[in-house]
Protein backbone atom coordinates (compact mmCIF):
# COMPACT_ATOMS: atom_id res chain seq x y z
CA UNK A 1 0.00 0.00 0.00
CA UNK A 2 1.58 3.38 -1.00
CA UNK A 3 1.68 6.22 1.48
CA UNK A 4 1.10 8.89 -1.18
CA UNK A 5 -0.80 9.42 -4.40
CA UNK A 6 0.78 12.23 -6.42
CA UNK A 7 -1.83 13.86 -8.65
CA UNK A 8 -0.18 16.54 -10.84
CA UNK A 9 -2.32 18.76 -13.07
CA UNK A 10 -3.89 22.17 -13.49
CA UNK A 11 -7.10 21.05 -11.71
CA UNK A 12 -9.34 23.88 -12.88
CA UNK A 13 -12.33 21.56 -12.73
CA UNK A 14 -12.85 18.34 -10.74
CA UNK A 15 -15.10 15.49 -11.87
CA UNK A 16 -17.24 12.81 -10.28
CA UNK A 17 -15.13 10.20 -12.03
CA UNK A 18 -11.98 11.54 -10.35
CA UNK A 19 -13.62 11.24 -6.93
CA UNK A 20 -14.55 7.59 -7.46
CA UNK A 21 -11.20 6.74 -9.02
CA UNK A 22 -9.04 8.43 -6.38
CA UNK A 23 -11.10 6.97 -3.53
CA UNK A 24 -10.64 3.45 -4.91
CA UNK A 25 -6.94 4.07 -5.42
CA UNK A 26 -6.47 5.55 -1.94
CA UNK A 27 -8.36 2.79 -0.14
CA UNK A 28 -7.06 -0.24 -2.05
CA UNK A 29 -3.59 0.79 -3.09
CA UNK A 30 -4.21 -0.28 -6.70
CA UNK A 31 -6.25 1.50 -9.30
CA UNK A 32 -7.83 -1.56 -10.92
CA UNK A 33 -9.03 -3.26 -7.69
CA UNK A 34 -12.78 -2.78 -7.25
CA UNK A 35 -12.83 -3.27 -3.47
CA UNK A 36 -13.20 0.14 -1.84
CA UNK A 37 -14.51 -0.85 1.60
CA UNK A 38 -11.56 0.38 3.68
CA UNK A 39 -11.62 3.96 4.90
CA UNK A 40 -9.14 6.47 3.50
CA UNK A 41 -7.70 7.24 6.94
CA UNK A 42 -5.09 4.45 6.78
CA UNK A 43 -2.25 6.88 6.06
CA UNK A 44 -2.67 7.36 2.30
CA UNK A 45 -2.40 11.03 1.31
CA UNK A 46 -3.31 12.49 -2.08
CA UNK A 47 -0.73 15.14 -3.00
CA UNK A 48 -2.29 17.57 -5.45
CA UNK A 49 0.51 19.27 -7.38
CA UNK A 50 -1.41 22.20 -8.92
CA UNK A 51 0.60 23.31 -11.94
CA UNK A 52 0.51 26.81 -13.47
CA UNK A 53 -0.44 28.00 -9.99
CA UNK A 54 0.80 31.52 -10.76
CA UNK A 55 -1.45 31.84 -13.82
CA UNK A 56 -5.07 32.92 -14.00
CA UNK A 57 -7.49 34.53 -16.44
CA UNK A 58 -5.88 32.91 -19.47
CA UNK A 59 -7.41 30.40 -21.82
CA UNK A 60 -4.99 27.74 -20.64
CA UNK A 61 -5.46 28.67 -16.99
CA UNK A 62 -8.76 30.48 -16.40
CA UNK A 63 -9.24 29.82 -12.67
CA UNK A 64 -6.90 31.34 -10.04
CA UNK A 65 -4.96 28.96 -7.80
CA UNK A 66 -6.70 29.89 -4.55
CA UNK A 67 -10.08 28.96 -6.03
CA UNK A 68 -8.68 25.69 -7.37
CA UNK A 69 -7.28 24.94 -3.93
CA UNK A 70 -10.64 25.68 -2.30
CA UNK A 71 -12.41 23.26 -4.64
CA UNK A 72 -9.80 20.55 -4.02
CA UNK A 73 -10.18 20.86 -0.25
CA UNK A 74 -13.98 20.67 -0.54
CA UNK A 75 -13.65 17.74 -2.96
CA UNK A 76 -11.39 15.89 -0.50
CA UNK A 77 -13.86 16.22 2.35
CA UNK A 78 -16.78 15.01 0.25
CA UNK A 79 -14.78 12.14 -1.29
CA UNK A 80 -13.26 11.02 2.02
CA UNK A 81 -9.70 11.76 0.96
CA UNK A 82 -6.76 12.99 3.01
CA UNK A 83 -5.12 15.62 0.81
CA UNK A 84 -2.21 18.02 0.66
CA UNK A 85 -2.34 20.79 -1.97
CA UNK A 86 0.92 22.19 -3.33
CA UNK A 87 1.23 25.06 -5.83
CA UNK A 88 3.68 24.58 -8.71
CA UNK A 89 4.55 27.73 -10.64
CA UNK A 90 4.67 27.61 -14.41
CA UNK A 91 8.07 26.75 -15.90
CA UNK A 92 9.56 26.80 -19.34
CA UNK A 93 9.02 23.57 -21.24
CA UNK A 94 11.44 20.97 -19.90
CA UNK A 95 11.86 17.19 -19.93
CA UNK A 96 12.65 17.45 -16.20
CA UNK A 97 9.15 18.57 -15.28
CA UNK A 98 8.67 15.57 -12.99
CA UNK A 99 11.80 16.38 -10.99
CA UNK A 100 10.75 20.04 -10.74
CA UNK A 101 7.34 19.05 -9.36
CA UNK A 102 8.83 16.63 -6.82
CA UNK A 103 11.19 19.34 -5.58
CA UNK A 104 8.25 21.75 -5.23
CA UNK A 105 6.40 19.20 -3.11
CA UNK A 106 9.45 18.68 -0.93
CA UNK A 107 9.98 22.41 -0.45
CA UNK A 108 6.34 23.36 0.13
CA UNK A 109 5.06 20.39 2.12
CA UNK A 110 8.21 18.66 3.41
CA UNK A 111 7.24 15.40 1.67
CA UNK A 112 9.89 13.25 0.02
CA UNK A 113 8.02 11.33 -2.66
CA UNK A 114 9.82 8.25 -4.00
CA UNK A 115 8.87 5.28 -6.18
CA UNK A 116 8.78 3.20 -3.01
CA UNK A 117 6.12 5.26 -1.25
CA UNK A 118 4.19 6.97 -4.07
CA UNK A 119 1.91 6.15 -6.98
CA UNK A 120 1.56 8.88 -9.61
CA UNK A 121 -1.98 9.44 -10.90
CA UNK A 122 -1.74 11.02 -14.34
CA UNK A 123 -3.76 10.69 -17.54
CA UNK A 124 -1.40 12.67 -19.80
CA UNK A 125 0.93 10.16 -21.50
CA UNK A 126 3.86 12.56 -21.96
CA UNK A 127 3.81 13.62 -18.31
CA UNK A 128 3.24 10.08 -17.02
CA UNK A 129 6.27 8.94 -19.01
CA UNK A 130 8.49 11.44 -17.17
CA UNK A 131 7.54 9.92 -13.81
CA UNK A 132 7.80 6.38 -15.15
CA UNK A 133 11.39 7.08 -16.19
CA UNK A 134 12.10 7.90 -12.55
CA UNK A 135 10.65 4.54 -11.51
CA UNK A 136 7.26 5.67 -10.20
CA UNK A 137 4.28 3.33 -10.70
CA UNK A 138 1.59 5.05 -12.78
CA UNK A 139 -2.18 5.08 -12.40
CA UNK A 140 -3.71 6.37 -15.62
CA UNK A 141 -6.93 7.91 -14.20
CA UNK A 142 -9.14 8.53 -17.28
CA UNK A 143 -6.62 6.69 -19.48
CA UNK A 144 -7.22 3.52 -17.40
CA UNK A 145 -10.87 3.25 -18.42
CA UNK A 146 -12.45 2.18 -21.70
CA UNK A 147 -14.39 3.97 -23.01
CA UNK A 148 -12.44 6.95 -21.72
CA UNK A 149 -14.51 9.20 -19.43
CA UNK A 150 -14.70 12.91 -20.13
CA UNK A 151 -11.48 14.54 -19.01
CA UNK A 152 -11.72 17.60 -16.77
CA UNK A 153 -10.59 20.00 -19.51
CA UNK A 154 -13.23 18.64 -21.87
CA UNK A 155 -15.86 19.22 -19.19
CA UNK A 156 -14.61 22.79 -18.73
CA UNK A 157 -14.92 23.38 -22.48
CA UNK A 158 -18.51 22.12 -22.31
CA UNK A 159 -19.13 24.75 -19.66
CA UNK A 160 -17.57 27.42 -21.88
CA UNK A 161 -19.83 26.28 -24.75
CA UNK A 162 -22.96 26.47 -22.54
CA UNK A 163 -23.43 22.70 -22.76
CA UNK A 164 -25.47 21.87 -19.61
CA UNK A 165 -24.05 18.33 -19.47
CA UNK A 166 -20.96 19.72 -17.73
CA UNK A 167 -22.96 19.84 -14.49
CA UNK A 168 -23.62 16.11 -14.64
CA UNK A 169 -19.90 15.37 -14.99
CA UNK A 170 -18.42 17.95 -12.61
CA UNK A 171 -18.00 17.04 -8.95
CA UNK A 172 -20.31 18.76 -6.42
CA UNK A 173 -17.26 20.49 -4.92
CA UNK A 174 -16.56 22.21 -8.23
CA UNK A 175 -20.24 23.08 -8.69
CA UNK A 176 -20.32 24.61 -5.20
CA UNK A 177 -17.14 26.70 -5.52
CA UNK A 178 -17.98 27.75 -9.08
CA UNK A 179 -21.43 28.92 -7.98
CA UNK A 180 -20.23 30.81 -4.89
CA UNK A 181 -17.49 32.67 -6.74
CA UNK A 182 -19.21 32.90 -10.15
CA UNK A 183 -16.37 30.98 -11.76
CA UNK A 184 -18.63 29.61 -14.49
CA UNK A 185 -19.05 33.16 -15.81
CA UNK A 186 -15.29 33.71 -15.53
CA UNK A 187 -14.51 30.53 -17.46
CA UNK A 188 -16.94 31.41 -20.25
CA UNK A 189 -15.52 34.91 -20.51
CA UNK A 190 -11.86 33.87 -20.58
CA UNK A 191 -12.10 30.76 -22.75
CA UNK A 192 -14.27 32.53 -25.32
CA UNK A 193 -12.24 35.75 -25.27
CA UNK A 194 -11.72 36.90 -28.89
CA UNK A 195 -8.57 38.88 -28.12
CA UNK A 196 -6.42 37.44 -25.37
CA UNK A 197 -4.15 34.50 -26.18
CA UNK A 198 -3.59 31.26 -24.28
CA UNK A 199 -0.95 32.84 -22.03
CA UNK A 200 -2.82 36.04 -21.28
CA UNK A 201 -1.38 38.60 -23.67
CA UNK A 202 -2.56 40.37 -26.78
CA UNK A 203 0.06 38.75 -28.97
CA UNK A 204 2.48 35.89 -28.42
CA UNK A 205 5.45 37.93 -29.66
CA UNK A 206 5.08 40.99 -27.42
CA UNK A 207 8.02 41.75 -25.11
CA UNK A 208 6.19 43.04 -22.03
CA UNK A 209 9.41 44.04 -20.26
CA UNK A 210 10.04 46.56 -23.04
CA UNK A 211 6.45 47.80 -22.83
CA UNK A 212 6.58 48.22 -19.05
CA UNK A 213 9.78 50.26 -19.36
CA UNK A 214 8.25 52.44 -22.09
CA UNK A 215 5.12 53.06 -20.00
CA UNK A 216 7.24 54.10 -17.03
CA UNK A 217 9.37 56.44 -19.14
CA UNK A 218 6.30 58.18 -20.60
CA UNK A 219 4.18 58.29 -17.44
CA UNK A 220 5.15 61.79 -16.32
CA UNK A 221 4.47 63.25 -19.76
CA UNK A 222 1.06 61.55 -19.89
CA UNK A 223 0.06 62.62 -16.40
CA UNK A 224 1.12 66.23 -17.04
CA UNK A 225 -1.08 66.30 -20.16
CA UNK A 226 -4.22 65.02 -18.43
CA UNK A 227 -3.92 66.04 -14.77
CA UNK A 228 -5.98 69.25 -15.04
CA UNK A 229 -8.90 67.33 -16.55
CA UNK A 230 -9.10 64.60 -13.88
CA UNK A 231 -12.20 64.77 -11.71
CA UNK A 232 -11.68 63.45 -8.12
CA UNK A 233 -13.74 60.49 -6.96
CA UNK A 234 -13.55 57.10 -8.58
CA UNK A 235 -10.65 57.27 -11.06
CA UNK A 236 -10.05 54.38 -13.44
CA UNK A 237 -7.07 53.81 -15.74
CA UNK A 238 -8.16 51.26 -18.34
CA UNK A 239 -5.15 49.57 -19.90
CA UNK A 240 -3.00 50.77 -17.02
CA UNK A 241 0.11 48.85 -18.06
CA UNK A 242 2.37 48.47 -15.02
CA UNK A 243 0.49 51.19 -13.10
CA UNK A 244 2.96 54.04 -13.70
CA UNK A 245 0.33 56.76 -14.25
CA UNK A 246 -1.62 55.68 -11.17
CA UNK A 247 1.60 55.99 -9.17
CA UNK A 248 1.69 59.68 -10.13
CA UNK A 249 -2.02 60.14 -9.38
CA UNK A 250 -1.36 58.57 -5.98
CA UNK A 251 1.06 61.43 -5.17
CA UNK A 252 -1.52 64.16 -5.82
CA UNK A 253 -2.80 65.67 -2.54
CA UNK A 254 -6.07 66.65 -4.22
CA UNK A 255 -6.79 62.99 -5.03
CA UNK A 256 -5.96 61.49 -1.64
CA UNK A 257 -9.65 60.71 -0.97
CA UNK A 258 -10.17 59.20 -4.43
CA UNK A 259 -10.29 55.53 -5.37
CA UNK A 260 -7.56 54.69 -7.89
CA UNK A 261 -8.40 51.68 -10.01
CA UNK A 262 -6.25 50.03 -12.68
CA UNK A 263 -7.61 47.63 -15.30
CA UNK A 264 -5.15 45.61 -17.38
CA UNK A 265 -5.66 42.62 -19.67
CA UNK A 266 -2.05 41.46 -20.10
CA UNK A 267 -1.11 39.01 -17.36
CA UNK A 268 2.53 40.11 -17.21
CA UNK A 269 1.61 43.76 -16.66
CA UNK A 270 -1.22 43.03 -14.23
CA UNK A 271 1.12 40.94 -12.10
CA UNK A 272 3.58 43.83 -11.99
CA UNK A 273 0.79 46.12 -10.73
CA UNK A 274 -0.11 43.69 -7.96
CA UNK A 275 3.57 43.34 -7.05
CA UNK A 276 3.97 47.12 -6.79
CA UNK A 277 0.97 47.40 -4.49
CA UNK A 278 2.33 44.64 -2.27
CA UNK A 279 5.70 46.41 -2.10
CA UNK A 280 4.14 49.65 -0.86
CA UNK A 281 4.44 51.78 -3.99
CA UNK A 282 1.06 53.38 -3.24
CA UNK A 283 0.27 55.54 -0.21
CA UNK A 284 -3.47 55.63 -0.91
CA UNK A 285 -5.10 52.55 0.68
CA UNK A 286 -7.86 52.64 -1.94
CA UNK A 287 -5.80 51.44 -4.89
CA UNK A 288 -7.17 48.39 -6.69
CA UNK A 289 -6.19 46.40 -9.77
CA UNK A 290 -8.38 44.18 -11.92
CA UNK A 291 -7.46 41.86 -14.74
CA UNK A 292 -10.18 42.28 -17.35
CA UNK A 293 -10.63 42.46 -21.10
CA UNK A 294 -12.75 45.53 -21.70
CA UNK A 295 -14.05 43.99 -24.95
CA UNK A 296 -15.71 41.24 -22.93
CA UNK A 297 -18.44 43.52 -21.58
CA UNK A 298 -19.06 46.08 -18.87
CA UNK A 299 -16.42 46.23 -16.13
CA UNK A 300 -18.07 48.83 -13.87
CA UNK A 301 -21.63 49.54 -12.81
CA UNK A 302 -23.57 52.26 -14.65
CA UNK A 303 -22.87 55.84 -13.55
CA UNK A 304 -20.18 54.75 -11.07
CA UNK A 305 -16.92 56.27 -12.39
CA UNK A 306 -15.92 59.94 -12.19
CA UNK A 307 -12.83 59.82 -14.41
CA UNK A 308 -11.73 57.22 -16.92
CA UNK A 309 -8.25 57.47 -18.43
CA UNK A 310 -7.02 55.52 -21.43
CA UNK A 311 -3.55 55.81 -22.91
CA UNK A 312 -2.56 54.11 -26.18
CA UNK A 313 -5.49 51.74 -25.81
CA UNK A 314 -8.19 52.64 -28.30
CA UNK A 315 -6.06 51.75 -31.34
CA UNK A 316 -5.63 48.27 -29.82
CA UNK A 317 -9.38 47.87 -29.40
CA UNK A 318 -9.77 48.95 -33.04
CA UNK A 319 -7.04 46.59 -34.22
CA UNK A 320 -7.74 43.42 -32.24
CA UNK A 321 -11.50 43.71 -32.21
CA UNK A 322 -13.93 44.39 -35.03
CA UNK A 323 -12.56 47.85 -35.78
CA UNK A 324 -15.29 50.51 -35.55
CA UNK A 325 -17.91 48.12 -34.14
CA UNK A 326 -15.64 47.13 -31.24
CA UNK A 327 -14.48 50.68 -30.63
CA UNK A 328 -18.03 51.99 -30.53
CA UNK A 329 -19.01 49.31 -27.98
CA UNK A 330 -16.04 50.35 -25.86
CA UNK A 331 -16.90 54.06 -26.04
CA UNK A 332 -20.51 53.23 -25.17
CA UNK A 333 -19.34 51.20 -22.15
CA UNK A 334 -17.22 54.15 -21.00
CA UNK A 335 -20.20 56.49 -21.38
CA UNK A 336 -22.48 54.09 -19.50
CA UNK A 337 -20.19 53.75 -16.48
CA UNK A 338 -19.43 57.50 -16.29
CA UNK A 339 -21.35 59.60 -13.79
CA UNK A 340 -23.23 62.63 -15.19
CA UNK A 341 -20.62 65.37 -15.37
CA UNK A 342 -17.82 62.80 -15.36
CA UNK A 343 -15.01 62.68 -17.89
CA UNK A 344 -13.23 60.27 -20.20
CA UNK A 345 -9.66 61.30 -21.07
CA UNK A 346 -8.16 59.44 -24.01
CA UNK A 347 -4.64 59.90 -25.39
CA UNK A 348 -3.67 57.82 -28.40
CA UNK A 349 -2.31 57.77 -31.92
CA UNK A 350 -4.39 59.37 -34.66
CA UNK A 351 -4.68 59.08 -38.41
CA UNK A 352 -3.94 62.10 -40.61
CA UNK A 353 -6.74 64.08 -42.18
CA UNK A 354 -7.50 62.64 -45.61
CA UNK A 355 -5.75 59.39 -44.78
CA UNK A 356 -7.02 57.67 -47.94
CA UNK A 357 -5.51 60.13 -50.42
CA UNK A 358 -2.51 58.96 -52.44
CA UNK A 359 0.87 60.52 -51.66
CA UNK A 360 4.49 59.95 -52.61
CA UNK A 361 6.93 58.73 -50.00
CA UNK A 362 10.69 58.91 -50.52
CA UNK A 363 12.62 56.54 -48.27
CA UNK A 364 16.33 56.12 -47.64
CA UNK A 365 18.01 53.24 -49.45
CA UNK A 366 21.47 53.90 -48.02
CA UNK A 367 20.90 53.17 -44.32
CA UNK A 368 20.92 49.39 -44.69
CA UNK A 369 20.65 46.44 -47.03
CA UNK A 370 18.21 46.30 -49.96
CA UNK A 371 17.46 42.61 -50.61
CA UNK A 372 15.64 41.61 -53.78
CA UNK A 373 12.57 40.51 -51.82
CA UNK A 374 11.31 40.60 -48.21
CA UNK A 375 11.39 37.55 -45.94
CA UNK A 376 8.17 35.59 -45.65
CA UNK A 377 9.20 33.64 -42.54
CA UNK A 378 9.91 36.23 -39.86
CA UNK A 379 7.33 34.71 -37.52
CA UNK A 380 9.28 31.44 -37.44
CA UNK A 381 12.51 33.10 -36.26
CA UNK A 382 13.61 33.77 -32.66
CA UNK A 383 12.91 37.33 -31.52
CA UNK A 384 16.57 38.34 -31.53
CA UNK A 385 17.00 37.19 -35.11
CA UNK A 386 13.89 39.10 -36.19
CA UNK A 387 15.27 42.29 -34.64
CA UNK A 388 18.72 41.74 -36.14
CA UNK A 389 17.28 41.15 -39.62
CA UNK A 390 15.18 44.31 -39.47
CA UNK A 391 18.02 46.40 -38.08
CA UNK A 392 20.10 45.50 -41.13
CA UNK A 393 17.51 46.69 -43.66
CA UNK A 394 17.31 50.11 -45.25
CA UNK A 395 14.19 52.15 -44.55
CA UNK A 396 12.96 51.42 -48.08
CA UNK A 397 13.48 47.68 -47.59
CA UNK A 398 11.63 47.81 -44.28
CA UNK A 399 8.56 49.08 -46.15
CA UNK A 400 8.61 45.91 -48.26
CA UNK A 401 8.89 43.81 -45.11
CA UNK A 402 6.14 45.82 -43.40
CA UNK A 403 3.79 45.11 -46.31
CA UNK A 404 4.36 41.37 -45.79
CA UNK A 405 3.86 41.34 -42.01
CA UNK A 406 1.20 44.05 -41.56
CA UNK A 407 -2.21 42.60 -40.72
CA UNK A 408 -4.09 45.36 -42.56
CA UNK A 409 -3.21 45.02 -46.26
CA UNK A 410 -2.44 48.11 -48.28
CA UNK A 411 -1.24 48.67 -51.82
CA UNK A 412 1.79 50.69 -52.88
CA UNK A 413 3.41 51.32 -56.24
CA UNK A 414 7.12 51.95 -56.80
CA UNK A 415 7.77 55.12 -58.80
CA UNK A 416 10.22 54.58 -61.64
CA UNK A 417 12.54 57.55 -61.07
CA UNK A 418 15.80 55.60 -61.29
CA UNK A 419 16.45 55.55 -57.54
CA UNK A 420 14.08 52.86 -56.29
CA UNK A 421 13.46 55.07 -53.27
CA UNK A 422 10.01 56.47 -54.07
CA UNK A 423 6.60 54.82 -53.74
CA UNK A 424 2.99 55.94 -54.03
CA UNK A 425 0.54 54.79 -51.37
CA UNK A 426 -2.32 56.06 -49.16
CA UNK A 427 -1.28 58.69 -46.61
CA UNK A 428 -2.64 56.62 -43.72
CA UNK A 429 -0.61 53.57 -44.74
CA UNK A 430 2.49 55.73 -45.11
CA UNK A 431 2.11 57.06 -41.57
CA UNK A 432 1.32 53.60 -40.19
CA UNK A 433 4.64 52.38 -41.60
CA UNK A 434 6.67 55.42 -40.59
CA UNK A 435 5.45 55.39 -36.99
CA UNK A 436 6.35 51.68 -36.61
CA UNK A 437 9.45 51.26 -38.76
CA UNK A 438 11.84 51.59 -35.80
CA UNK A 439 10.05 49.12 -33.50
CA UNK A 440 12.36 46.24 -34.36
CA UNK A 441 12.18 44.63 -30.90
CA UNK A 442 8.39 44.16 -31.13
CA UNK A 443 7.94 44.19 -34.91
CA UNK A 444 5.68 41.13 -35.15
CA UNK A 445 3.47 42.52 -32.40
CA UNK A 446 3.36 46.07 -33.71
CA UNK A 447 2.45 44.94 -37.22
CA UNK A 448 -0.78 43.52 -35.78
CA UNK A 449 -2.02 47.03 -34.94
CA UNK A 450 -3.33 49.92 -37.03
CA UNK A 451 -2.46 53.40 -35.78
CA UNK A 452 -4.22 55.44 -38.45
CA UNK A 453 -7.66 53.86 -38.59
CA UNK A 454 -9.45 57.01 -37.38
CA UNK A 455 -8.80 60.68 -38.08
CA UNK A 456 -9.98 63.61 -35.97
CA UNK A 457 -13.31 64.00 -37.78
CA UNK A 458 -14.09 60.32 -37.13
CA UNK A 459 -13.42 60.75 -33.41
CA UNK A 460 -15.70 63.77 -33.11
CA UNK A 461 -18.50 61.97 -34.91
CA UNK A 462 -18.16 58.85 -32.76
CA UNK A 463 -18.19 60.74 -29.47
CA UNK A 464 -21.19 62.82 -30.48
CA UNK A 465 -23.07 59.73 -31.60
CA UNK A 466 -22.57 58.04 -28.22
CA UNK A 467 -23.58 61.17 -26.30
CA UNK A 468 -20.31 62.67 -25.07
CA UNK A 469 -19.57 66.38 -25.24
CA UNK A 470 -16.09 67.16 -26.56
CA UNK A 471 -14.16 69.58 -24.37
CA UNK A 472 -12.35 72.42 -26.21
CA UNK A 473 -9.06 71.05 -24.83
CA UNK A 474 -9.46 68.11 -27.22
CA UNK A 475 -7.79 67.86 -30.59
CA UNK A 476 -5.18 66.22 -32.82
CA UNK A 477 -1.51 67.17 -32.66
CA UNK A 478 1.85 66.23 -34.12
CA UNK A 479 4.60 64.75 -31.99
CA UNK A 480 7.55 66.77 -33.26
CA UNK A 481 10.07 64.55 -31.46
CA UNK A 482 8.96 61.69 -33.71
CA UNK A 483 9.24 63.94 -36.77
CA UNK A 484 12.73 65.12 -35.84
CA UNK A 485 14.19 61.80 -34.73
CA UNK A 486 12.24 59.16 -36.68
CA UNK A 487 10.66 60.56 -39.83
CA UNK A 488 12.66 63.44 -41.29
CA UNK A 489 16.10 61.72 -41.22
CA UNK A 490 15.02 58.87 -43.51
CA UNK A 491 11.81 59.91 -45.28
CA UNK A 492 10.10 62.74 -47.16
CA UNK A 493 6.45 63.22 -48.07
CA UNK A 494 4.97 64.88 -51.17
CA UNK A 495 1.91 64.97 -53.37
CA UNK A 496 1.86 62.75 -56.45
CA UNK A 497 3.06 65.70 -58.54
CA UNK A 498 6.06 66.20 -56.26
CA UNK A 499 4.91 69.14 -54.12
CA UNK A 500 6.44 68.72 -50.65
CA UNK A 501 4.01 68.01 -47.83
CA UNK A 502 4.41 68.89 -44.18
CA UNK A 503 4.27 65.96 -41.75
CA UNK A 504 0.67 65.41 -40.57
CA UNK A 505 -0.72 64.92 -37.07
CA UNK A 506 0.28 61.74 -35.22
CA UNK A 507 -1.73 61.80 -31.95
CA UNK A 508 -4.97 62.92 -30.39
CA UNK A 509 -6.05 64.06 -26.92
CA UNK A 510 -9.75 63.60 -26.19
CA UNK A 511 -11.46 65.10 -23.16
CA UNK A 512 -15.03 63.84 -23.38
CA UNK A 513 -17.65 64.68 -20.76
CA UNK A 514 -20.97 63.08 -20.05
CA UNK A 515 -23.57 65.86 -19.85
CA UNK A 516 -24.79 66.60 -16.33
CA UNK A 517 -28.44 66.13 -17.22
CA UNK A 518 -28.11 62.61 -18.67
Amino acid sequence: MPRYLLFPGRHHLLTRFQADYLHRLATTGHHDTPDGDRAADDGVTVVWAVTSANHENTRRNPVPYHRREAAIERFSVLAGLRSVVVPVFDTAETDRFAEVTLKNVAAAAGLELTPANTVVACSTPQVAAMYARLGFPIAGVEADVDPTPARPWDVLLRLAADDPSWRDLAHPATLDVYARYRLDDLVRSVVNDPVVGDEGGLTATRDYRTYAEAFADAAQRKWTAVREHVRPGRIVDVGCGAGAVLELADREPALRESDLIGVEVARHLYEECVHKKAQGFFANPNVFFYRRNVLGGAVFAPRSVDTTMTFALTHEIWSYGDRMASLRRFVQAIYDHTVPGGVWINSDVCGPDGRDRTVRLRLSTTDGANPARPREDLASLPADRVAAHLAGLSTRARLDQFAVDYRFPFGFRPVDDGTGAVVELPLGAAMDFLTRKDYTDNWLSETQEEFCGLEWADWKALLADVGFEVDPASGPYRNDWIVTHRLAPTAALSTVDGTPLDWPVTHVLLVARRPVNT
